[in-house]
Parts: C-alpha cells; sequence; structure tokens
C-alpha cells in the first residue's frame, strides 16, 4: 500500500505494510487501545511500519497528540495478538487498534500527556459513531490478552474517557476489608466470580479453581476498572465494581 485517504480527518497517513483482510467481512465493532511501550516516538511508528516486526495499528498517537493513520479502518491491522473477547478469539478482525506513544510499564509507567488524551477521546469519538461501536467495548489490550499484555496501564484514565463519552465506567467501589478470593480458593463463590468476568467479555473458562489465569484476569479487570491497587486479588471492591459495571449495562444487566 502506497497510500490511502485518512479514515479521520485529524489524521495524517504513513502507510504500513502489514495488514490483511478482516475474516469473514466483518466491520469493527470493537476499539482496542494500547501504548508503545518504548521511549521514542518515530522509533515506535518504525517499528510499526516495518515488515519484519509483523505488527501495526490503525492509528498512531504522538506525545504532541499528532495523530497517524497506518492502515486504513476497513482493513485488518495487526495489534491485538492471541487474545479474545466475548467468546471470539480473533479481535484483529473485529477491532480498530490504536497505539498511544508511551514507554509503560518497563518505564515505571509515565503519565499519558493531555494532548494525547484529548487525542484519544476524539479518535474515539469519531470511530464509535462511523462503526456504532458501544461504549463497553471501547477496551484496553490487558482486557483482551490477560496476563500477556498489561497495557494501556493502572494509570491510563479512563475515568477521564467515560467523563468525555467514551468506554463504560462506573466509579470504582472503595477498597475496604471484608471476604476476599485469591489463588489456590475454589468453589461456588469463584466460579461465581468467573461466570461474572466471563459475561462482562473477559476469556476465562468456569471451573471454580482460583488458578493462576484467574489471578491474571482479575488483574486485567482492575487495571482497567479497580486501579488503585492491582493485585490479583478478588476483594468486595473488585467484586462490588465488576457487579455494578453489569448491572449499568443495559444490553448484559443482570439481577
Amino acid at each position: 500500500m502506497t497510500s490511502f485517504t485518512a479514515d479521520y480527518s485529524r489524521a495524517l497517513v504513513q502507510p504500513s505494510p502489514n495488514f490483511g483482510e478482516r475474516k469473514e467481512g466483518r466491520d469493527p465493532d470493537m476499539i482496542l487501545l494500547h501504548y508503545t511501550g518504548m521511549s521514542d516516538d518515530e522509533q515506535a511508528v518504525s517499528w510499526l511500519c516495518n515488515p519484519e516486526s509483523q505488527v501495526s495499528c490503525h492509528y498512531f498517537i504522538h506525545q504532541d497528540g499528532r495523530v497517524l493513520q497506518l492502515v486504513p479502518e476497513r482493513l485488518r491491522a495487526w495489534h491485538a495478538g492471541k487474545s479474545a473477547w466475548g467468546g471470539e478469539e480473533d479481535i484483529n478482525s473485529r477491532s480498530i487498534g490504536i497505539e498511544i506513544a508511551n514507554a509503560g510499564h518497563p518505564a515505571g509507567l509515565p503519565d499519558f500527556t493531555d494532548a494525547q488524551i484529548e487525542a484519544v477521546i476524539d479518535l474515539c469519538k469519531d470511530c464509535a459513531t462511523r462503526w456504532y461501536i458501544p461504549a463497553e467495548r471501547v477496551l484496553g489490550h490487558s482486557d483482551v490478552a490477560p496476563v500477556r499484555k498489561a497495557d494501556p496501564g493502572e494509570n491510563f484514565p479512563w475515568a477521564r474517557l467515560a467523563a468525555a463519552g467514551v468506554g463504560h465506567w462506573v466509579e470504582p467501589t472503595p477498597i475496604t476489608g471484608g471476604r476476599f478470593f485469591q489463588r489456590g480458593d475454589g468453589g461456588q463463590p469463584v466460579e461465581a466470580l468467573q461466570s461474572m468476568l466471563a459475561f462482562y467479555g473477559y476469556g476465562i473458562e468456569i471451573t471454580g479453581d482460583y488458578c493462576a489465569r484467574t489471578e491474571g484476569v482479575v488483574e486485567a479487570f482492575q487495571r482497567h476498572f479497580r486501579p488503585e491497587r492491582v493485585d490479583g486479588i478478588a476483594d468486595m471492591s473488585t467484586i462490588d465494581t465488576l457487579h455494578r459495571l453489569l448491572v449499568s449495562q443495559p444490553r448484559l444487566a443482570v439481577a
């Protein structure tokens, strides 16, 4: 691909050769947010446009808020890797991938810039409007790839996005004492927790065993929805926040 017309009017086009067709002609119904995990913006863009990397995204947001489009939205960018959500595994065929320049966990989770977050909000609104993407399907890479990925990280301001109309959010339940579940626990309460996480969309088997995978999925949930403490332990704050997310969403409402 030599060039194309940007789908988002504020984006500059910088084509990546790393793309394919969306399987079964699917339209995107999900937006995935990533951090680059690299300290240099231009180095990150170069990697995403290098055919040897076998990775790409639809959009790249510089630290100063400039937006590049690397792959047309109608095509399948290679950003999600092995991932799952809502029982679907080919997340690349369902999603629009947005890489945000940020060095991430290896650099101690530096703050995203205000310019970046404003650009993310505007871009997500634009994509969601054009493709009819519901709020609950604006997610982080860690949501669809728990254990394997941790971006965009617990410092990403999901609450700020939600206040601007992007993403699904409830204010996290305060952390207090009370009963909790952790690795090694088992039984019906753990099965209920796994069921709630799966119902929301996370890729988790309902076994009743609080295994390493369950711990990783709980960490991913906390990283997005209860970032004050990310430890993989399902305390009352975590469980109640999850329950309120479910009941606040008409399509997934539970009693």
